[in-house]
């Protein structure tokens, strides 16, 4: 009750003072979707902000002028700013991504959350999703769909979906660029970047070279990244594209530590990490061809292809070897015009996927490949068939349905390794079929304010490592499934740009993750039923022309709902409150500086028991930049002023004891600096 009344009262000093002030133009990078355009916005991103207000759900636009004049190394410092995403590191590039307790067990990488590239997965065909292979540099803005307003991308998965879109050569912003930024640490990045275009045809190209000590011994990473985009305009509204890119990373894996390791030195690795040389080493190509047609004044079609090469060597606990190719197929068609006299519009579509995956387990010698212990091959396949429409009841309110039916397949094929004694011979397969309606509501007022609310089906199979196979084939797990109810406002009036949303999902059958041991892999269980539910909220204020107050505010609450062993216990992992503010002041000569902090402000649940949590924190970060001109630009960005030692994320846990390595230690105080020149 405590913290529903906190909830409600944020929503209220959010919503009140937004509605009593006068309506005026207001300028600001945010991160928050309007029906009002932006004034500040470029052309791309006002639209992309425009597409999306036409959402009756929690949406976000987060373009790159947002953040180019800060360190963003990773998606966790794309994201930071987007209400009710919660993007903490663990080591590296290894971000734990949730959305509204999407995966929210998951021992390692991303599950129950779409990840794309311009509209396209960067998951595996299983739903497994690897936030290492994206770069903040390559992206031109970022759509963060929460919850099932991610429908256009089929699917239907508890989290939504996080769109990355890659810059081309029309909206880029540049004609070449070059950027070069590091600092704490010993870390050091390069970009280059040229964007051309001649008549009907553009191009982007990009690549980034980034390499680092890190902050804890066995940090090191190398990392280099690269994209080509060239498209050709065919006339209004039609274009075909090519998108390649490629990823090589090599970083090492310093491990989790026990609270009496952290408490005691939270900078050191673990024993195990060294011994062994962890690391995850990760080589990628994608290449996708998409085309948009616009064929009259009421219909345009989209359709395309993508395919995925990638090359996993991962010392671990073992030395995992895999290969694996993804490849897809995927159509939309979108529709505007009058149902009955009212306006009205929609988008129907199909999306097929297939992936494959080689995957050779071997005893790990020092970070070296010993004998083999495990050799199996994994195959997904996946297809969703999706539609939505809109229909203007009245002037300003619309109705909106959909859904989503779809299909995945799992199959598995293992071999005995001759003296290996874990291993098997089995062959399993298992198939699951959905269908994921949807309904909602849209309303705006002559200011551009709106109010929504929708009701939403999720179901997320499980992906081949949830399904654990053994010698008595798969694990009987079952696909989660979830109704989610949301409403929410978004606005300006005034200095107030507004976005509050309060969501509350029902789930039967949560997939969840524990870790039995330091050398075994999580296991994964189906829960009985569980509830999530909380506020996602974000204001910016402009005080005067020159200072602003950007805010966000995000209440979780995830819990058992009368467990038979775990009661009405909170989920580990995600804290419940979190608050994240920055105050900045820009100067007109082109300078600005802006204090921030990032709070969390209640403890974390290492385990599923409720016996020990992982402490609270506030990180206080400085950040500020100098625009000599429109070539040069600096910025330094100083974080954990304080040197802060705290936990950023921790591993489930069955029930917590002094040996589990459970927690991840968040970097220590750094000072980062760089520098954009573009000619």
């Amino acid at each position: 009750m405590k913290s529903l009344l906190l909830a409600s009262g944020a929503v209220l000093a959010l919503a009140i003072p937004a509605c009593a002030l006068a309506d005026e133009d207001v300028t600001v990078d945010s991160v928050i979707v309007t029906a009002r355009p932006d004034p500040e916005d470029p052309p791309v991103v006002a639209g992309a902000r425009k597409r999306l207000s036409e959402t009756p759900g929690a949406v976000s636009v987060i373009s790159a002028e947002s953040y180019e004049k800060r360190f963003a190394l990773a998606l966790d410092d794309m994201l930071r700013d987007a209400p009710g995403v919660f993007a903490q590191k663990k080591w590296g590039g290894d971000i734990r991504l949730s959305i509204r307790g999407s995966g929210i067990g998951n021992a390692n990488h991303n599950r129950g959350l779409l990840l794309a590239q311009d509209g396209l997965p960067l998951n595996e065909a299983d739903g497994y999703g690897d936030s290492q292979i994206a770069d903040p540099l390559l992206a031109r803005y970022t759509e963060v769909y929460r919850g099932g307003n991610a429908l256009r991308f089929g699917g239907a998965l508890l989290g939504g979906a996080i769109n990355m879109v890659t810059p081309t050569g029309r909206n880029a912003g540049f004609d070449n660029r070059v950027r070069l930024d590091g600092g704490t640490f010993g870390m050091v990045r390069e970009h280059l970047a040229l964007a051309r275009q001649s008549g009907d045809w553009d191009v982007f190209a990009a690549a980034t070279n980034q390499t680092g000590q890190g902050w804890r011994p066995q940090s090191q990473q190398n990392l280099q990244f690269a994209t080509l985009s060239i498209g050709r305009g065919l006339g209004e509204d039609r274009e075909v594209r090519l998108i390649v890119s490629g990823a090589d990373i090599a970083q090492e894996i310093p491990g989790a530590l026990t609270r009496a390791q952290f408490d005691a030195d939270p900078r050191q690795a673990a024993a195990g990490s060294y011994a062994n040389d962890q690391g995850r080493n990760v080589r990628a190509l994608r290449g996708s061809l998409r085309a948009r047609w616009r064929i009259d004044e009421h219909l345009a079609a989209e359709a395309g292809a993508y395919a995925v090469w990638k090359d996993l060597d991962h010392p671990i606990f073992q030395v995992i070897d895999q290969q694996s190719r993804n490849y897809g197929l995927f159509a939309r068609l979108e529709w505007q015009g009058e149902v009955g006299g009212a306006r009205a519009d929609g988008f129907a579509g199909a999306w097929l996927r297939e992936g494959d995956l080689d995957s050779n387990f071997y005893e790990n010698i020092k970070g070296a490949r010993g004998r083999p212990t495990s050799i199996s091959l994994q195959n997904a396949q996946g297809v969703d068939l999706f539609v939505e429409g809109r229909l203007f009841v009245s002037e300003r309110l619309a109705v909106v349905a959909g859904a989503t039916w779809g299909r995945a397949v799992r199959d598995y094929r293992s071999f005995v390794v001759p003296g290996a004694p874990t291993t098997f011979d089995l062959t399993a397969s298992k198939d699951y079929e959905w269908l994921a309606p949807r309904v909602g509501l849209l309303w705006e007022d002559e200011h551009g304010v709106q109010v929504f609310a929708n009701l939403t089906r999720s179901v997320e199979p499980p992906n081949h490592g949830s399904l654990s196979p053994s010698g008595k084939g798969f694990a009987p797990i079952d696909a989660q499934e979830a109704w989610t109810l949301e409403a929410g406002a978004r606005g300006r009036r005034g200095p107030l740009i507004w976005d509050v949303t309060l969501y509350r999902a029902r789930l039967d059958k949560e997939l969840l993750q524990y870790t039995p041991g330091s050398d075994i892999p999580a296991s994964t269980f189906n829960a009985d039923r569980t509830v999530h539910q909380g506020l996602e909220a974000a204001l910016d204020w402009a005080i005067t022309p020159q200072v602003r107050l950007r805010q966000t505010y995000t209440w979780s609450d995830f819990r058992f709902d009368g467990d038979v062993q775990y009661g009405d216990n909170r989920l580990p992992i995600v804290p419940e409150h979190v608050y994240r503010a920055e105050l900045r002041y820009s100067n007109p000569a082109g300078w600005f500086v802006a204090p921030s902090v990032e709070w969390s402000a209640s403890d974390a649940w290492v385990d599923f028991a409720n016996t020990v949590r992982s402490p609270s924190y506030a990180i206080l970060n400085l950040n500020a930049g100098w625009t000599l001109n429109r070539r040069v630009a600096l910025f330094l960005d100083a974080r954990n002023l304080t040197d802060e030692a705290y936990v950023s994320n921790v591993q489930a846990q069955i029930r917590a004891n002094p040996a589990s390595a459970a927690y991840w230690p968040g970097d220590g105080r750094a000072l980062f600096a760089g520098f954009t020149f573009d000619f």
